[in-house]
Order: C-alpha cells, then structure tokens, then sequence
C-alpha cells in the first residue's frame, strides 16, 4: 500500500457511483446496519462482563482495524485522496473512538434501556448535523414526522428508566453529538469511494493511537476471558464496529443521510427486544404502541421529499 500511495495519494478514487436510482437497495442496506448497531448495546454489556471499559473500546478498535486493514491490502485499495483525510478523521474520532468510548463507559453504571435514550435521539441529530455540514433540506413534513418519532422513542425509553438522570447520561448525551457528526461525514464521504473504504481507513488511521492504549488498558484492568466476554467484544469489532457501518454507510450514500437516519428510530426497540432475549430485561406493555408509532414515523421519512 505504501508503494502505490505515492502515485495516488493526490488523485481522487476512482469508484462507481452509488446506485441511486435503486433507493430500495439503499433502505435494506441502512436497515441491516441498525439491524447490527441494535446488538451493539446488548454485546458491549457482554464484553464489560470480562473487560474493562478501556480494555473494550481500544480492544475492539484494535481487532476492527485488523480485518479492515486486511481487506484493504488483500483487495490493493490506494491510499484515499489527501482531501478526504480530514473527514475520515472526523469518522475515527466519531464513531469509532467518541461513540464506543463514551457508551461503554456509560453502561458501566446504566442498563441498555436507559442507554437506548442517545440513539432514539441520535436520528434526529444526525439529521440536523447534516443540514449544517451537507446543506440538505428536507421538507418540513419530514422535519414534523423525524420530531415525532424521536420523542416517542426518547418518552419510551426514559419511561423504561424511571426517568433518572446520572453521570451515564452525560456519556450519552456527549456519544450522540460526536456519532452524528462521525455518521454525517462518513455518509458524505461514502458518495465518492465505498462505504466500506470509509470506515476501513477510519480504523486504520486510529491504529497508533488504539493499539498502545490497548495494551496499557489489558496492563491496567483487570480482564478474564468467558463465553459472553468472546462473544461480546467479537461482534462489537466486527459486526458493530465494521460490517455494520459498511452497510450503513453504502445506505446512507444511496437514499442520503436525513431518510437513512430515520431508519435508526427502530434500533432502541430492537436492542430492547435483544435485551430481553440476551440480558433478561423485561418489556413493558407500551413496546408495541411505541414500535407502530415509530413504523408510521420511518414511513412518512421515507416518502417525504427533502
């Protein structure tokens, strides 16, 4: 890769364009990205099981960037144009440092359904982090239906825990302003080279920074390895951490980022249903008002033109 960065590192990549006259294609790709990003929560409660909280992020980082860094040597993918590199670093410092970091550190103290508050929320942010940086402008019926689901889930989710506020929720609050700036930037950037380069490169270029701190981490806390711990910290590197925002990201080049975001108004449900089948928590009787509710939102997202 060093070899050929030389001779590429000032051209732009040359890649196909996102389909965009397929926007069903788009929608299914971002809907098996919150599908992954739903057992985030669910999977780093796993983790903590065995880890602590830096040991987890940096960890996590680590083997990311690994399976990321094979795919681009095996398939030769050139060194992105240096014009791209500030953006890819907005979606290292976003999404894969700022978000895992501050939500692992949150479900230290705070169930997963609490936690599920910052992402029934983030929809809604990413969505106005992207009119600032991107200049989109969706309709106001879209900005009315995207209000309305966020404070459905974000009622939904705080009722689920008493309403309390705690140091957890300024992790959360804080890991939703830095992922909806890090989801804007790797969804503008996912329309000029793939989504997966987009995140690949991101986890690559955190390499310096997580493997040391990785194994300052593993020196420092305490850690045992057991079947949930495994499991747990695998699927947040490669499902959460990688596949996921591979999908998400081709999703939200494909349909744009407002309408993809909106998709993610589901995810709180669905890591409520993975925590009651993984973790044992229990649902209440307002889950399936809130879920029609959120499903009439996405709808009108959707057919909304921005």
């Amino acid at each position: 890769m060093r070899a050929q960065s030389s001779a590429t590192a000032s051209a732009p990549i040359a890649v196909a364009a996102p389909d965009r006259e397929r926007p069903g294609v788009g929608t299914l790709q971002a809907a098996l990205g919150v599908v992954a990003f739903s057992l985030t929560f669910p999977a780093t409660a796993w983790g903590l099981e065995g880890l602590g909280p830096w040991s987890l992020v940096a960890v996590r980082s680590v083997l990311a960037a690994l399976i990321a860094g094979g795919a681009l040597l095996a398939l030769r993918v050139p060194l992105p144009a240096r014009r791209h590199w500030p953006g890819l670093a907005v979606v290292a410092g976003g999404v894969v440092l700022g978000f895992p970091l501050l939500t692992t550190l949150a479900l230290r103290t705070s169930t997963t359904a609490h936690a599920a508050v910052v992402v029934g929320l983030l929809p809604l942010t990413t969505a106005l982090c992207s009119a600032l940086r991107v200049g989109t402008r969706p309709s106001r019926t879209f900005w009315v239906a995207a209000l309305a689901g966020a404070v459905a889930v974000a009622a939904f989710t705080v009722q689920q825990s008493g309403g309390a506020l705690s140091t957890a929720d300024l992790y959360l609050f804080a890991a939703l302003l830095v992922c909806a700036a890090g989801y804007t930037e790797g969804g503008r950037l996912a329309r000029v080279m793939p989504g997966w380069q987009v995140i690949g490169w991101a986890l690559v270029l955190c390499l310096p920074l997580t493997v040391p701190v990785a194994a300052l981490a593993l020196a420092q806390e305490p850690w045992r390895l057991t079947a949930h711990s495994v499991t747990g910290l695998l699927w947040v590197a490669a499902g959460s951490q990688f596949l996921g925002l591979v999908v998400w990201y081709r999703g939200m080049a494909a349909i744009g980022i407002p309408k993809a975001s909106q998709l993610q108004l589901a995810q709180p449900l669905l890591t409520l249903v993975w925590s009651v089948l993984l973790l044992g928590e229990r649902l209440t009787v307002a889950a399936p008002l809130t879920a029609a509710a959120v499903l009439v939102c996405i709808a009108v997202t959707q057919r909304a033109r921005g």
